[in-house]
């Protein structure tokens, strides 16, 4: 499986009383396919998956899949603090007939990378899916390093890697070291110009969730080999990514959605809306992307 084109890794919406709101969760997954998404990625971060009871992830996981109806490829996020959690969500995902998974190192105890390579092999090795692993070392507190690279070269279906840590030096050192073993997608939403200059097709970005076209401008610009007019795009979007990336990410995604008429609600806690200084400077940044 070739990943290509931008994948949206999709807000929760969530009504008044706090519970999921699938009617919008629906308008929101028919808005992006109508503009420009080639897939979709439920159970990520921007989702706020962590906040979620394991009820409500695999309805998530069922309800995106029965409403999607085959229009674009889904890539469930299935990344949880536990091993057999995380196999279990793959099953799941598999079982509802998902086309790949997303998973990132397990929060919080930060494995080492014996640990992190034995992990990643007994998921894989319970699927038959396509993984995309998730290098968000910030995030996660640990790297997926070389080391868990090398030992995984052999499980087939581990496919590529959503890369964010923000060091463009470990996506030339993939391209030396493994060729096109493995998929470089881009996870670094600021530098993804220069993903798609060294070759990579795939843009796994949570503001594509607000900004589906803007996203898809800039990636099938480089496609086509046209980086004047993918610059181009890149610099009208820069601004919103600098913001997104300052801070305060899932909740400035669901203020794009809420500007662009899709009330996907306030984050969960721990998560707070955005302040009234923070959303009117947001609120200026992104209708000036539009």
């Amino acid at each position: 499986m070739v990943f290509s084109g931008i994948f949206a890794p999709i807000v929760t919406p969530f009504g008044a009383d706090g519970e999921i709101n699938y009617p919008v969760l629906g308008k929101l997954v028919d808005f992006l396919i109508e503009n420009g998404i080639a897939g979709l990625v439920p159970g990520g971060t921007t989702g706020e998956v962590y906040a979620f009871s394991d009820a409500e992830r695999l309805e998530v996981f069922r309800f995106v899949k029965a409403h999607v109806k085959g229009r674009v490829p889904l890539m469930a996020g299935t990344n949880s603090g536990a091993t057999r959690d995380v196999i279990r969500y793959s099953q799941a995902a598999e079982k509802l007939g998902y086309d790949s998974l997303m998973v990132a190192v397990p929060p919080y105890s930060r494995p080492n990378q014996r640990e992190l390579l034995a992990h990643y092999l007994d998921v894989a090795r319970s699927v038959a899916l396509p993984i995309v692993l998730y290098n968000f070392p910030w995030r996660a507190g640990t790297e997926v390093g070389y080391e868990v690279m090398d030992g995984l070269l052999d499980q087939k279906n581990v496919m590529g890697i959503k890369e964010a840590s923000g060091d463009m030096a470990r996506v030339y050192e993939f391209r030396m070291r493994y060729g096109s073993r493995y998929q470089m997608i881009c996870g670094s939403d600021d530098q993804a110009l220069d993903y798609f200059l060294w070759g990579s097709t795939c843009w796994i970005g949570g503001g594509a969730s607000c900004a589906p076209r803007q996203h898809a401008a800039v990636l099938q610009a480089a496609l086509a080999n046209d980086f004047v007019a993918a610059r181009s795009a890149m610099d009208k979007l820069m601004p919103l990514m600098r913001c997104l990336e300052g801070g305060s990410y899932a909740q400035k995604v669901k203020r794009g959605c809420e500007l662009l008429g899709i009330p996907v609600g306030s984050p969960r806690q721990p998560l707070l809306p955005l302040t009234d200084t923070e959303r009117v400077e947001f609120d200026k940044i992104f209708l000036a992307c539009k």
